[in-house]
């Protein structure tokens, strides 16, 4: 594959993470999120091990249940909101077990993970659990940066020679926004769908447009 595509999180991921400690205070963890514009960040014991994730929705309880007074129901169901809003430190306020990627995931199990979890923000980290890295959404989008000119090289590279290999020539590739489309004579149409999965599964492709289609002569 080219070497300009992102192709796993490493890639992307913006290193070093800013993090806080788990007795960090809680207008701290605030400033720090206010000065980064992020809205979660993770929190690291004394040997930089992530223990957990704190957002904006841990946070705003505090603000939630200022002066309110509940009910004896709403107390019992929102228990853990309670907890949060009466937290003053990370370790108490924070999210765990947190929700961690590492640095050789693939940008779409990345994008998994955080649609699954409905997180924005992902830390990254190593097999002993150390952070090096956070991945964001944005982060993850890098891969539609992609030049048209680059996607269309990787699909006649990986996909037009690999499945036709005697009529890569007869197929013509074009990319614009993104968009590849295909189009030709093939010998074997039932590599077509396989085509059209092979080249939607490349990092940037936004959308596939077939136009191939069965062969009317012979092999050359």
């Amino acid at each position: 594959m080219s070497v300009n595509a992102p192709h796993i999180v490493s890639d992307v991921m913006t290193a070093p993470a800013v993090a806080v400690g788990h007795d960090t205070r809680f207008k701290s963890i605030v400033r720090t999120m206010d000065e980064l514009h992020v809205s979660a960040v993770p929190v690291v014991d004394g040997e930089g091990r992530v223990v957990g994730v704190v957002s904006e929705a841990d946070l705003l309880p505090k603000e939630e249940f200022r002066g309110r007074e509940l009910t004896r129901f709403e107390r019992i169901r929102r228990r853990f909101d309670l907890a949060k809003a009466e937290g003053m430190t990370a370790e108490q306020v924070m999210s765990r077990p947190a929700v961690m990627v590492h640095p050789d995931a693939t940008l779409a199990q990345a994008a998994r993970l955080m649609a699954v979890h409905r997180v924005a923000r992902l830390p990254v980290v190593d097999d002993e659990g150390t952070l090096c890295g956070i991945v964001s959404r944005g982060d993850l989008l890098k891969a539609f940066l992609r030049s048209d000119e680059d996607i269309e090289e990787e699909v006649r590279r990986t996909v037009v020679s690999y499945l036709f290999p005697l009529h890569a020539h007869a197929i013509h590739v074009s990319v614009r926004e993104g968009i590849v489309t295909l189009r030709g004579p093939v010998h074997d149409i039932s590599l077509i769908w396989v085509a059209e999965r092979l080249v939607r599964g490349l990092e940037g492709v936004v959308d596939v447009e077939s136009r191939l289609s069965g062969a009317t002569g012979g092999p050359e």
